[in-house]
C-alpha cells in the first residue's frame, strides 16, 4: 500500500528547495507520528523535521538545514540533531604511539575541525564525543569477541617480548625506536610481528593492558595508562581535538558532552549511556563522525538505524585503518540502507544556507 500524501492548507509561502524548503503539495507520510518523515517526489527530499500534524507544515529554511545528502538531499532540524564523534582518541590517532600524521584518521579530525564542528557550532547541534571508557568490572564482563579485536598477551608474548632487541620498549608500544622500525618498513609489518587478526603487536596487548610510559613529540614523557581504560592519558582526544570539547562543554546553550561506550558500538543492546541520552533530549537525527569507519562508526551506525534514528554519515569526518573497499561499502550500504551521506563540507554549506536565509 502507498504511503498516504499529505496537502497542507494553507501552503507555506517560503518554498525554495535551495534555501532548505520542498513543495507542500503532494508529500507522502513515511513512518507513524511522532516519530515520521515526509517526502516530496518533485523534487526529491525528505523532510526530517517531524513536522506536527495535521497539516505537517513545511519546515521554514530559517530553522531548518537542507544536507545534499546521497543519494536524495534532506532536510534536517538542529534542535533534534546531534553530531556523534567516535573513538577521536590518543590511542587511536596519537604519533606517539606510532599513528600517521596524515593517516586517515587525523585527516578526518582536520576535515572535523575546520568544517564539521564549526558548522555544528553556528547551528546548535549538539555534539557527542562516544568514546572507548572502560572500567576492571566492565573488563571482566567483556565477551572474548571484543577481547579479540583489541589483542591479548600470551606467554609466547612475552617471552618474545623478553628476548627483543633494542627496537621494542618493555612495554610492547610502538615508541621511538619502535616509530623508526614503522618509517623504515613503510607501515609493513612480518607476520611475527602482527596479532593473529592483523594488528601490531606492540600496541594491542588487550584491553586494560599496561601502555607504559609514552614519549611526546615535545620529548617529554607521559604515563598512557591502561588502554582505552576511563581517565587514561591513551583514551583522551589528542590536545587539538581536546581543545575542541572543552570549548564546547563552555556553551550555555547545548554544551558538549562526552559519553562513555564499553563495545565497539555505542548503541548496542537494550540501552546504552548514549542512548538513554538521546531519548533523554528528544534527539532523532544523528550526525556520524570518527573512527574507525568500518568498525566503531559503522558498528554505531547500524545499531541507531535499527533502533529508528535517522542516519547520516560525514564521510570525510570519519577515518579507518582498513583497505579503501571497507569504507566503500559503509559509504554504499549508508546510502542505500541505513540512512544518508554527506561530508563536512556539505554540512558547512547546509548551515549557512540556513543562517543566510532571507
Amino acid at each position: 500500500m502507498a504511503p498516504p500524501t499529505i496537502d497542507p492548507n494553507p501552503p507555506h509561502p517560503e518554498q525554495d528547495l535551495d534555501n532548505a524548503s520542498v513543495s507542500p503539495c503532494q508529500r507522502a507520510l513515511i513512518g507513524k507520528v511522532p516519530n515520521h518523515w515526509l517526502h516530496s517526489a518533485s523534487p526529491p527530499i525528505f523532510d526530517l523535521t517531524r513536522p506536527s500534524p495535521p497539516q505537517f507544515p513545511v519546515p521554514s529554511p530559517k530553522q531548518s538545514i537542507k544536507l545534499p545528502t546521497s543519494p536524495t538531499p534532506v532536510i534536517i532540524s538542529p534542535a533534534l540533531t546531534a553530531l556523534v564523534i567516535i573513538d577521536m582518541q590518543n590511542f587511536f590517532l596519537s604519533t606517539s604511539l606510532g599513528r600517521s600524521a596524515d593517516g586517515a584518521g587525523n585527516m578526518a579530525g582536520q576535515c572535523l575541525l575546520r568544517a564539521g564542528i564549526p558548522a555544528a557550532r553556528k547551528a546548535g547541534i549538539r555534539i557527542i564525543w562516544l568514546n572507548w571508557g572502560l572500567t576492571d568490572e566492565e573488563i571482566d564482563d567483556m565477551p572474548p569477541s571484543t577481547r579479540r579485536a583489541f589483542g591479548f598477551e600470551a606467554v609466547l608474548d612475552k617471552e618474545a617480548k623478553a628476548n627483543a632487541g633494542s627496537t621494542v620498549d618493555p612495554h610492547g608500544v610502538n615508541q621511538a625506536a619502535a616509530e623508526q622500525v614503522i618509517k623504515e618498513k613503510n607501515g609493513t609489518f612480518d607476520p611475527q610481528e602482527l596479532t593473529e587478526n592483523g594488528k601490531p603487536k606492540r600496541i594491542y596487548k588487550g584491553l586494560g593492558s599496561e601502555i607504559g610510559p609514552v614519549r611526546l613529540e615535545d620529548g617529554s614523557t607521559v604515563d598512557g595508562g591502561r588502554l582505552l581504560m576511563r581517565d587514561s592519558w591513551n583514551a583522551a582526544l589528542p590536545p587539538v581535538l581536546d581543545a575542541a570539547y572543552k570549548e564546547g562543554q563552555g556553551l550555555a546553550h547545548n554544551p558538549d558532552v562526552w559519553v562513555h561506550k564499553i563495545r565497539m558500538s555505542g548503541l548496542w543492546g537494550s540501552g546504552t549511556p548514549c542512548t538513554e541520552f538521546l531519548e533523554k533530549e528528544g534527539i532523532r537525527t544523528l550526525l556520524f563522525a570518527g573512527v574507525n569507519t568500518d568498525q566503531c562508526v559503522g558498528g554505531s551506525l547500524q545499531d541507531a538505524f535499527t533502533k529508528g534514528w535517522d542516519c547520516i554519515l560525514l564521510k570525510d569526518g570519519c577515518g579507518t585503518t582498513s583497505p579503501t573497499f571497507a569504507s566503500e561499502c559503509v559509504e554504499f550500504n549508508c546510502a542505500r540502507t541505513w540512512g544518508f551521506v554527506t561530508d563536512c563540507d556539505g554540512l558547512k554549506e547546509g548551515v549557512e544556507g540556513m543562517l543566510n536565509a532571507s
